[in-house]
Formats: structure tokens, sequence, C-alpha cells
């Protein structure tokens, strides 16, 4: 049966599928021989499809927690020679990713994996999927600024969607000098969790995300992954096909 070829490519961990089709556009890819750069191309499993000359490979799907530490890339590589995500997985022979990103200094729960059908889902904004982040923000935010986090607050000329918040830490003496907040979201914009706090006057100082849909960080620790279990694997697929 033939595929659409992103969606092959997806799957043998080339690239998301979105991310697939830009590499597609820019020529990058032969099939049988011949540069392709057409979208809608359909391929059957006996061609052989090639991403800068090298063939790809057509692995087993592979599925990963991984607890992110802080001051580490969430990219395959960096330019600027910083640690990235991948040099904490120097055993897995396959050529996994990860399922979005998390910022330089944000430590917490990430996923990877060699599934490009699977990232295009999770990171596909309609789907929805909760984010659950603990922030530790410069003061105490007021009444009217929580209130602003649940109904949405402007940034980058954009309302956020609503958000669910939960005050987890805010004593200090008799001065409230930082706050730790839990912030539960569903979108995937850019610095988005920071730019809220920015936007209700409170800073974040630390950030971690706890909590991925159902999943959570459980008993890792920073640097260390575990594989997801089927069933784990199953009920992801099962929230993006509703």
């Amino acid at each position: 049966m033939a595929e659409r070829l992103q969606k092959v490519m997806a799957r043998a961990g080339v690239a998301s599928r979105r991310k697939s089709e830009a590499i597609i556009k820019a020529g990058r890819v032969r099939v049988n021989g011949q540069v392709v750069t057409e979208l809608g191309i359909k391929v059957k499993s006996s061609d052989e499809i090639q991403v800068d000359r090298v063939p790809i490979s057509k692995e087993q799907p592979v599925y990963y927690l991984f607890y992110k530490p802080r001051q580490v890339v969430s990219t395959v590589s960096d330019e600027k020679n910083r640690k990235t995500v991948m040099d904490y997985f120097p055993e897995v022979s396959e050529r996994i990713y990860p399922v979005g990103r998390l910022d330089y200094d944000t430590a917490g729960l990430l996923l990877m994996t060699n599934d490009g059908d699977l990232d295009n889902r999770l990171t596909h904004p309609k789907y929805e999927i909760n984010k659950v982040y603990v922030a530790k923000v410069t003061g105490m935010p007021s009444n009217d600024g929580m209130k602003k986090l649940r109904l949405g607050v402007m940034i980058d000329g954009k309302k956020t969607a609503p958000a669910k918040t939960k005050v987890l830490e805010a004593a200090n003496g008799y001065q409230v000098k930082n706050a730790v907040i839990q912030l539960t979201i569903h979108e995937g914009r850019n610095h988005e969790v920071k730019k809220m706090f920015e936007a209700i006057g409170n800073p974040v100082k630390k950030l971690s995300r706890v909590q991925y849909g159902f999943l959570t960080l459980g008993n890792l620790k920073p640097g260390e992954y575990r594989p997801l279990k089927k069933v784990e694997v199953d009920r992801l697929r099962e929230m993006t096909d509703k």
C-alpha cells in the first residue's frame, strides 16, 4: 500500500511529519534515485528513499520518558557545542529526538522517540494535551494576576488559552519574596510559561515541567530516563485519536 512520503519519513525517525515536509521542499530527498520536492507524492515499501543521499532505515519505534536537567538543549545537535539531550542516550542506537522542547534552563519531563507520526500528533495544537509546570516566581502573584492566568493573558499580541493555577508555596517570613505556582496549560508556544508570568509582573526564577498528559516523572532523577510501557504508548495514541 502506498503512503505519503512525509509520513514514511516520520515513521522512520527522520523527523516529525511537518519537518519532513520542509526537508522534501528543500530538495534533500530522493526516491529511487530521483529528487522529489512535491509533498503529495506517495511511495511503496519497495521504494528506496534517501535523505541527503543516505538511505532511511525502517527502525522499530522506541519511546522514552526523560528527566531533562537544566542547562541542556532540547535538540539533537547544538551549534554552540552545549550539552544536548542526546548526550544522555549513548546506548540507544535508534535515531531518536525530543517531542517538542523545553528551554535550556528549564528542567523536567521530555518525551524522546523516533516515531514521527506520534510526535506530530502530540505536538499538534488541536489535541490540547495538558502539560503541568511548577514555577518559582518573584513575589506573590495578586488575585487579579492569577485570574488573568486562568482566563488568558496577552503575550506576543495573542491571548493565551485558559490555564489552571495552584499556589504550592508562598510564605517567606512576613514578606513574600518568592512563590511557587503550579500552572497547567495545553498550548506549546515559545517560552509561553515564562511570558505568562512576566505578563502579570512575576518573572520566573526557576521552572520545571512535572507532567505531560497522564505521564509524570515518578522516581526519575535529572538525567535519567525509562522506556515507555506499551500501555502508555497506546494511551498516548488514544488521546490523539479523538
